[in-house]
């Protein structure tokens, strides 16, 4: 008689994290393929795509969400969106915490890898504060959009509209159940204009910096603190997240206003007040978000090529955007400035960033970049579409935003599974996605050191 030796498969922290996100992407496909969950029925590669979209927060859609689900489609697609951008670390380490089963010493490192975490201390304390606080903003911005919605849409339709959307702007996903115009309606509208861009920003600047910001404001009050200023007793990473997201909204903001203002297109039919606010609209939605006032396809080519360069960057590190990070530019950009100016460190207000700190950026900027030109390659082969609208495509895909000049409905299967996995990759990162599928750390590089030798460079 034969006797089996079990093997246990070990997962890595890494594996789990990927492995937790693509369950959810496949368990979503499969509810949303129902014909209960459709008003007609649907290939299962849209389906699937629909759900990889709304767990990446991404917002790309090859279907119209608005005609295409059934309101039990829709709730699905909203609890899709929710899990996304909450993360599958938060939302299971919540259902753990409500059975009352305690939180192994590996699910608290896979939190703290999550978060970039320095401690393993007071992880749940810090997930239970991260779901108050997203449905505390998600529910103060469906009061502002209820302010639209229902006078237009009726209690309970507006209702419904304006907590789909607060959610969905909130996640920085993008996907609306208005039509195929998304805002486009509401692009002289102040009040859906302002509510969705602050829920963007809130969602993509990153939970450690709501926190931190709301940790300091007791200590802004003391006379002491109040001295040296509120910014001032802020975090590194705080600083570094707030000051690039503000230099990034202007810069979008001036740039799209000059390129579009005489656009008919676009901009060009507006008033000045109007013209602003549609191009700060969207200098702040290519951050990752996804809605849209005016059409993409419209855009003037810099304005397309500029909106690649937001969208490659995204928003802030714990948060719900995507993107290679607003602090990870900013690292290598003074890490470039230092290299120029001969100095040995890379320093940022006033402190040292570590050389591990700026190998792991590198590691991010070099290998989205990579996935994000195989990804535009390998659809470049198969679509007959311009290699702009294409870029812009891709690069939307692997930052998570959603935005597109309308090529997404018309991809062939091919291409939709390539802009699926540069979803999957903008969403876990490309440094987890690899880690989880191939490369492995190796421990003995800790312990070792071989000779040095310079390589020539430039």
């Amino acid at each position: 008689m034969f006797k089996w030796k079990e093997k246990s498969v070990r997962l890595s922290t890494m594996q789990m994290l990927a492995a937790g996100f693509l369950l959810v992407i496949v368990i979503g496909g499969i509810l949303l393929w129902l014909p209960v969950c459709n008003q007609e029925p649907i290939a299962f590669t849209d389906a699937l795509f629909t759900s990889t979209s709304a767990v990446c927060v991404t917002g790309l859609m090859t279907v119209v969400p608005a005609t295409q689900f059934t309101l039990l489609g829709k709730v699905v697609l909203l609890v899709l969106i929710q899990i996304g951008g909450l993360g599958v670390v938060a939302v299971s380490t919540f259902f753990l915490v409500v059975i009352g089963r305690k939180i192994t010493v590996k699910e608290r490192v896979m939190i703290q890898e999550t978060y970039n975490m320095e401690s393993l201390s007071g992880m749940v304390k810090w997930i239970l504060r991260i779901l108050k606080g997203t449905f505390v903003v998600e529910g103060i911005g469906a009061i502002f959009f209820a302010f639209q919605f229902i006078p237009e849409y009726g209690f309970l339709k507006g209702i419904w509209y304006s907590v789909f959307h607060s959610i969905s702007a909130f996640c920085n996903a993008g996907i609306d159940i208005l039509g195929a115009d998304s805002f486009a309606a509401y692009a002289r509208n102040p009040l859906i204009n302002l509510t969705t861009m602050i829920l963007i920003v809130a969602g993509g600047i990153g939970y450690t910096v709501w926190f931190d910001i709301t940790d300091n404001i007791r200590n802004f009050r003391k006379k002491g603190e109040r001295r040296r200023g509120m910014f001032k007793i802020l975090t590194l990473n705080s600083k570094v997240a707030l000051t690039m997201t503000a230099i990034l909204i202007v810069t979008g903001t001036v740039s799209f206003l000059f390129l579009e203002f005489s656009n008919p297109d676009t901009l060009g039919e507006f008033s000045f007040g109007d013209k602003v606010m549609g191009a700060a609209f969207q200098s702040v939605t290519t951050r990752t978000a996804g809605f849209f006032t005016v059409p993409q396809g419209d855009l003037r080519e810099e304005s397309v090529f500029i909106s690649c360069l937001l969208m490659f960057i995204g928003g802030s590190p714990a948060g719900t955007a995507g993107g290679v990070k607003t602090t990870t530019i900013a690292m290598l950009f003074l890490t470039a400035v230092t290299v120029v100016k001969g100095n040995k460190d890379t320093e940022c207000f006033g402190r040292r960033i570590p050389e591990e700190n700026i190998r792991t950026g590198i590691s991010v900027m070099l290998m989205s970049f990579t996935i994000l030109m195989i990804g535009t390659i390998a659809v470049s082969v198969i679509e007959s579409a311009g290699f702009l609208d294409i870029l812009f495509e891709t690069t939307s895909a692997i930052g998570t935003v959603g935005l597109s000049t309308g090529l997404t409905p018309a991809l062939h299967t091919a291409s939709k599974f390539v802009i699926m996995i540069l979803m999957y990759a903008g969403r876990i990162g490309p440094v987890t996605m690899a880690l989880a599928f191939g490369l492995k750390r190796n421990p003995m590089s800790q312990v070792r050191q071989l000779p040095a030798k310079r390589l020539m460079i430039g």
